[in-house]
């Protein structure tokens, strides 16, 4: 959520820092609101201070007999009582309307982010590995002879409808490894504390990762008021929430293997072939609580954890700085790593990585104590996939694939295979 002060004090900067997203400006309705809110306020405060002094004259009036005045006295009393009320309750809708209006207005991007309308004008700054070279006309994932039988789409479709889907003997088992791969890879080298955290949360905790109101439709939500989380971001970040932190805690490095759940509102005749879009999905993620001054470079810190996941399994990719029209709603900058997928003979998206600034710490009130000033600030937090498993899975056959319809399997998820190197074509570990 945006600060009303900052705004006020400049409101011309804020018009631009949207403008870049492609947006028209919001100060000159957001300041209408926000004064119309300060002056019911203001009322209330001057009726709060004459219904004062009428309280402290009516008993002098009534002990000195004067019954009129007394009386009079009185009724003002009465009538400041009501019109406090009537003041508060006007500043308390305007108050809604100011905090509804910010809730739905994205965050401003970063002075470096490259303008432009969509993804077509984000910017590569890196790329790492080389595509392989087939003798042979590689093919998708679920078209792989040896993914086949552990990728059942049908019994899933059975079970659940489309875009779900059932895996199965060496296919599940790879799909764990990568897991625990990246669990590892995170946890020991890249400093990151394992959390198992609840996939159904409460609205507080969605509204506090921006997730509401503006995205409900991409979510699902319980019949008892839970949410099931899209994202291990939302109950990572809001373990801060409400909190003041010491600046000596931060940063704070979390990592999280969770089950996921989008609706995948708008998509509809997306990517419906094979798992690469579904309702449910596993994804490692990362989440940072930094101070202001640090958050940049953390960004480029999570990017590189991230990056390194695919590193160690030997995936080609490149690393994408979004445009202002593509990046996300609560992110100030976004990096996007997309990985190689010869099957489709192009790069897609494993993960993305954000920093929000103070975007989510104000509407979750997430603060810290600066060293030697004692007055609390709101931290900064950033959120990463480090990887989305079932695209990584994808990645692993595609890339590993042979022309009898085995796979080859990468070195670093042997040990996590149990020294099994390769899958055959008629899907079992070997």
């Amino acid at each position: 959520m945006h600060d009303i002060r900052s705004i006020r004090e400049n409101p011309a900067a804020f018009d631009a820092g949207l403008a870049r997203r492609g947006l028209a400006g919001f100060s000159a309705e957001i300041l209408a609101i926000d004064e119309a809110r300060r002056a019911k306020i203001l009322a209330a405060e001057t009726a709060q201070a004459a219904q004062n002094a009428a309280s402290k004259e009516v008993g002098a009036a009534k002990a000195r007999g004067d019954e009129a005045g007394f009386e009079r006295l009185r009724a003002l009393v009465a009538e400041k009582k009501a019109e406090i009320a009537r003041l508060g309750e006007e500043a308390a809708a305007e108050d809604s309307r100011l905090r509804d209006l910010l809730m739905g207005i994205p965050n401003l991007p970063h002075d470096d982010v490259p303008v432009g309308a969509d993804e077509h004008d984000n910017v590569e700054i890196r790329r790492w590995g080389t595509p392989r070279t087939f003798d042979f006309k590689p093919v998708e994932h679920y078209e792989i002879a040896g993914a086949k039988p552990g990728m059942d789409f049908e019994t899933a479709a059975k079970l659940s409808g489309s875009r779900f889907v059932l895996l199965r003997g060496g296919v599940a088992r790879i799909h764990r490894a990568l897991a625990q791969f990246m669990l590892d890879l995170h946890t020991g080298e890249h400093g990151l504390t394992e959390t198992m955290t609840p996939v159904l949360v409460k609205e507080d905790a969605m509204y506090g990762t921006n997730q509401l109101p503006k995205f409900a439709e991409d979510s699902y939500q319980t019949t008892n008021g839970w949410w099931l989380i899209p994202t291990s971001e939302v109950t990572l970040t809001n373990t801060v929430a409400g909190d003041i932190l010491d600046e000596a805690a931060l940063p704070i490095r979390m990592t999280s293997h969770t089950q996921c759940f989008r609706s995948e509102a708008g998509s509809a005749g997306k990517d419906t072939a094979g798992m690469l879009r579904q309702h449910q999905f596993e994804k490692v993620e990362m989440v940072s609580i930094t101070t202001p001054e640090t958050s940049l470079a953390e960004h480029e810190r999570m990017t590189k954890c991230a990056e390194a996941v695919l590193e160690r399994l030997g995936l080609p990719y490149r690393t994408m700085v979004l445009s202002t029209g593509d990046m996300g709603f609560g992110a100030r900058k976004t990096h996007d790593i997309e990985v190689w997928l010869p099957g489709q003979d192009t790069y897609r998206e494993i993960s993305s990585v954000s920093v929000c600034g103070d975007f989510q710490a104000r509407r979750m009130n997430a603060r810290y104590r600066p060293a030697g000033t004692g007055k609390p600030d709101f931290v900064h937090t950033l959120n990463g996939s480090g990887l989305a498993v079932g695209r990584c899975l994808i990645a692993v056959l595609e890339n590993g694939q042979q022309a009898d319809g085995s796979v080859d399997l990468p070195e670093a998820l042997h040990g996590h295979l149990g020294g099994k190197t390769r899958l055959t074509a008629d899907g079992v570990l070997v």
